[in-house]
């Protein structure tokens, strides 16, 4: 398939009328994403960021079949590669979004029509799917592909104690959510903490409407799914016999959780908030996998290095309400000093076309504080780490070999301010050339708007 367009595999069978398991871990959904076509390129003369541990000088990028196939400095190029002369300019892997709205919180945003993100009618909305909001033709995809964004996860609001199941997508043009949809990625679950709930449901004269209504709605709701997965497993172990238990989308999500199927996905602001968090965790048997927004991280960045729990923060982003009061911009670099993993992430569909732009902000505080943490570093705060928050670090957010070719080619340092994607390929088909006119602006939506680029 030619250029950047995301084709559709073929429609699955029907599933059975009675499933045999807790469909927690089926995905009545899939992907029909496909790669772009994948010519053998590379990439030559850079200064290359691996997102492993390397800054290399006059290296070279070698991508094939959807692969990097070798990273290096002074590498031979093979016969058959079209050579890109990346003298003067920089490599990393494709950015990675750990927390975006785009697409059911789409633009323009001022547009109740197209605001999907919350079903703010119960605090426990597990049932929900992101996925069923995504509109495609959300122009911020395009413009986040325009600023080197190769792969999204798109959560739920945060205004329910659960609000659902989060989606991760690959940053392609498609007509379809599944075109899009990230194959095999791990699903997650958006948990709010915090102000947003309480003021949510204590507005409407209902419970939660304090922070301890909102842990005695977790517990609770954790309980049930205990019992809900206790019941499927009694079934399954009696060989299936006699009639499932009835499935209850809601607690399905949460029993994938209890089974490690699906990954917690927490917003929380406030370090005692995290903590207790945690604890809650650790009663239920589970693992929370990454704390959003997190602007208090770094207060107790030694415990979520230790829980192996991943921060997803911004550098500016403080006091627009009580719980961000203690933001500080160095809070990226502190959980990384302390051996934790760090993330930029947006929740924001500006922020995410300048991610780059975010992380160096978090990188020269952390210099003016005394804290020295190298680019080559500090590039895993927007490619390696947010892979890892999202299941998906086995295949992205690194320049090494046998990884998807997702790549981006900047005309600059990354952390300059100036610096700008010049090419961006996925799997190692090339999704945006700012040379060329044919790769910018594909939602339909924008056809006729004024000032579209033409």
């Amino acid at each position: 398939m030619a250029g950047c367009a995301a084709g559709e595999r073929p429609q699955p069978s029907a599933t059975p009328a009675v499933e045999r398991v807790p469909a927690a871990v089926r995905d009545a959904f899939p992907s029909r994403y496909r790669a772009p076509a994948a010519p053998k390129v590379a990439l030559s003369g850079a200064t290359v960021l691996t997102a492993a541990g390397d800054e290399i000088a006059n290296g070279t990028v070698l991508m094939e079949n959807g692969k990097i196939v070798a990273v290096g400095a002074g590498l031979s190029v093979p016969e058959g590669y079209a050579v890109v002369d990346a003298n003067g300019k920089w490599v990393t892997p494709g950015v990675i979004d750990a927390h975006s709205h785009l697409g059911v919180w789409a633009q323009p945003d001022s547009v109740d029509a197209l605001n999907d993100v919350n079903e703010m009618t119960d605090p426990n909305t597990a049932q929900v799917w992101a996925e069923h909001s995504v509109w495609p033709q959300d122009p911020g995809f395009d413009a986040a592909r325009e600023a080197g964004v190769t792969t999204l996860m798109i959560l739920p609001g945060s205004g329910n104690l659960f609000g659902g199941r989060t989606v991760t997508l690959k940053n392609v043009p498609s007509v379809t959510m599944q075109g899009m949809k990230f194959p095999g990625a791990p699903y997650g679950l958006k948990i709010a903490c915090g102000e947003n709930p309480k003021r949510v449901y204590g507005g409407k004269g209902r419970s939660p409407a304090t922070r301890m209504g909102n842990v005695a709605g977790y517990r609770k709701a954790w309980i049930d799914a205990a019992d809900y997965a206790r019941k499927w497993d009694k079934w399954e172990k009696g060989g299936g016999a006699g009639d499932p238990p009835k499935r209850d989308l809601q607690l399905e999500t949460l029993a994938g959780v209890l089974k490690g199927d699906i990954l917690v996905q927490n917003h929380c602001y406030r370090a005692d908030e995290m903590a207790v968090m945690i604890d809650i965790a650790r009663e239920f048997g589970f693992r929370i996998r990454t704390f959003h927004h997190a602007n208090e991280a770094y207060k107790i960045a030694p415990l979520l290095a230790k829980e192996d729990i991943c921060v997803a923060t911004w550098a500016n982003w403080w006091g627009y309400k009580m719980e961000v009061f203690d933001a500080l911009e160095e809070n990226a670099a502190l959980v990384h000093a302390a051996g934790g993993c760090a993330i930029i992430h947006s929740d924001d569909p500006i922020v995410v076309q300048r991610l780059n732009q975010e992380a160096a902000a978090a990188l020269s505080s952390a210099w003016r504080a005394g804290i020295r943490i190298s680019k080559a570093d500090a590039i895993r705060w927007f490619t390696a780490n947010p892979a890892k928050a999202l299941g998906i670090a086995d295949r992205v957010g690194t320049l090494e070999p046998g990884k998807n070719a997702d790549v981006v080619l900047w005309n600059a340092d990354p952390f300059s301010i100036y610096a700008r994607a010049e090419k961006v390929w996925i799997d190692g088909g090339i999704v945006f050339d700012r040379g060329d006119p044919a790769y910018r602006r594909h939602s339909d939506f924008l056809l006729g708007q004024p000032g579209e680029i033409r």
